[in-house]
């Protein structure tokens, strides 16, 4: 089996398949602990909670998806979720803790409940070595940096790709008796993004160009908080009480989401924000994010990366003064069409899985904390 992309999702894909026997190697244009992975902040969803439920999580998910997600696959992802966060824990994954030594979860934006995993705010770091351990422990090959440009197709069934070894320049085929697809996000077609810059949407191409379907790629996400570059400030921030203001200094989510406030669903919020900046209440184009009620003790110890791009990038102390942000592009709902195994409806031996993936479970819009639990989950069952 060939796992095209080495982050969250085909790690997961490559340990699963690896662990029922397959022959596994992973193609990577990146080293695979520098896929876009690394980059996730806030957590991981899961309803792990004594109070909180499967059925609360996929209520909220739905309904976070403005009704479009396919209610069945969000069903199985929200009933998974959990045993899938327990085996990251059981791979070594270090969480952030309470104080009886249990899993701490945070409250994320469209969430009854706080069911975001995290590890500080480097959530997505910490999980993407954790996995690629397991898969150095196991001896999964890797090809690192070799650049897909090509899903080869014989008789209706996937049977490999044609890449190009980065280093040498040479092109090769590699056979397969399954492609996986986890080649990430496509946001860089932006000029503007909050993705890395090598985030360019190559799977998704290749497999339109091999025919298969793609959709929902009329659903972006636009993330509220990015700074002047595109980096993101994590929804962790208002998960643990910052709030958003304007030129004014209104705490201005109060006319757009009375209920939820700063904690709305990121298209909710966005569009609040953007609401804001034409009729003139932003601050030379910006909205400000405002961490002082979190406290600076808190801020330095669960969001100390925050504080350490906001003081790189916008040269600001969230500690001291609020954080210029504004609406940036982040995540594509859409991608090659897959049922929940990670299965293409078109073509045999081919799956794909992550955020190049459409299993329908975002439906119009993405609820955060699902991204990384959507990589880890549907990537698992692709592999298996």
């Amino acid at each position: 089996m060939l796992i095209v992309g080495a982050g969250l999702a085909g790690l997961r894909a490559a340990i699963a398949a690896s662990d029922a026997g397959a022959d596994v190697a992973l193609l990577s244009k990146v080293h695979p602990v520098r896929s876009h992975t690394c980059c996730a902040q806030g957590g991981i969803n899961g309803a792990l909670g004594d109070e909180d439920s499967w059925e609360a999580h996929m209520f909220d998910t739905v309904k976070g998806s403005d009704y479009l997600g396919d209610q069945d696959a969000i069903e199985v992802m929200t009933r998974e979720a959990p045993r899938d966060l327990i085996a990251l824990e059981h791979m070594g994954c270090p969480f952030s803790r309470n104080d009886d030594g249990t899993i701490a979860q945070r409250p994320f934006g469209g969430a009854g409940f706080p069911r975001t995993a995290y590890a500080a705010d480097i959530s997505g770091f910490v999980i993407l070595h954790t996995l690629y351990e397991q898969c150095l422990k196991r001896g999964i090959k890797v090809y690192e940096e070799w650049f897909l440009t090509q899903l080869v197709v014989n008789d209706e069934r996937a049977a490999g790709v044609v890449a190009i070894d980065i280093r040498d320049g040479r092109l090769h085929e590699l056979g397969a008796r399954a492609v996986i697809f986890a080649t990430g996000p496509t946001s860089r077609v932006y000029e503007g993004s909050s993705n890395s810059v090598d985030c360019t949407g190559d799977g998704t191409a290749i497999a339109y160009r091999a025919g298969l379907p793609l959709m929902d790629l009329e659903f972006v996400q636009f993330h509220p908080t990015g700074l002047r570059n595109g980096v993101l400030v994590t929804e962790g921030c208002r998960g643990e009480g910052a709030i958003l203001v304007n030129a004014d200094g209104e705490r201005f989510m109060a006319r757009y989401a009375p209920n939820k406030m700063e904690l709305a669903s990121r298209d909710v919020v966005s569009r609040a924000e953007a609401e804001e900046l034409a009729a003139g209440r932003g601050v030379d184009g910006f909205i400000l994010l405002d961490l002082r009620p979190i406290g600076p003790e808190k801020i330095r110890t669960r969001l100390l990366q925050v504080r350490e791009l906001s003081m790189d990038i916008a040269g600001v102390d969230p500690c001291d003064e609020p954080i210029p942000v504004r609406p940036t592009p982040h995540y594509f709902m859409g991608g090659i069409k897959v049922d929940v195994d990670g299965r293409s409806p078109r073509l045999a031996n081919f799956f794909a899985a992550g955020e190049c993936s459409c299993v329908s479970v975002h439906g119009a819009n993405r609820l955060g904390g699902i991204s990384l639990l959507d990589g880890l989950l549907f990537g698992r069952r692709a592999g298996e």
